[in-house]
């Protein structure tokens, strides 16, 4: 590195560019997975992967776990997109945080895809089945590890600086 400091205007369209290319990998490997499994798996029925997980088609027309399954895509779209949109604002006032630009984008991806499912069927495909837990799919393995990674980026680095009595710098 030369130590030249990007402008923060700089940054901040860098940071932005980098989640919406992490948001659209993200959506293109879900949609190709989904596309896989609808392809490969038959409805209704199971294939062990190794002791305790299964591939298996499922429908989920309602949020997280099957939540709010009965409520009308119109409540579930009104939802998504108020969090998205407290995501979304929260990133741009924050864009130039080292390393947000990665978990916004994976959470990001991961609703387009599952909201390009619901666009397409009317209903999200989840094929990921571990018999313990209710199944999911790439988009939701994103949307979870992209919120915990949020709130380590935005929330850890703030914690280190005071637990330090010192400011990062952005």
């Amino acid at each position: 590195m030369d130590g030249s400091v990007e402008p923060r205007g700089a940054s901040r369209i860098r940071a932005l560019a980098l989640a919406a290319l992490v948001l659209a990998v993200v959506a293109a490997l879900d949609q190709a997975t989904k596309a896989l499994a609808l392809a490969s798996l038959a409805p209704g029925e199971a294939e062990n992967v190794f002791f305790a997980l299964d591939l298996s088609l499922s429908r989920n027309t309602g949020i997280a776990f099957g939540a709010l399954a009965g409520a009308g895509g119109a409540v579930i779209v009104a939802l998504v997109a108020v969090a998205v949109g407290v995501l979304t604002v929260f990133f741009v006032v924050r864009a130039d945080q080292p390393l947000l630009w990665l978990p916004v984008g994976m959470v990001l991806g991961g609703a387009a895809g599952n909201v390009i499912d619901r666009a397409r069927t009317g209903a999200v495909t989840d094929f990921i089945d571990p018999t313990f837990w209710p199944a999911f799919n790439l988009a939701d393995v994103a949307i979870v590890l992209g919120v915990l990674g949020v709130l380590y980026v935005a929330e850890g680095r703030r914690d280190e600086s005071a637990a330090t009595g010192t400011e990062t710098a952005a």
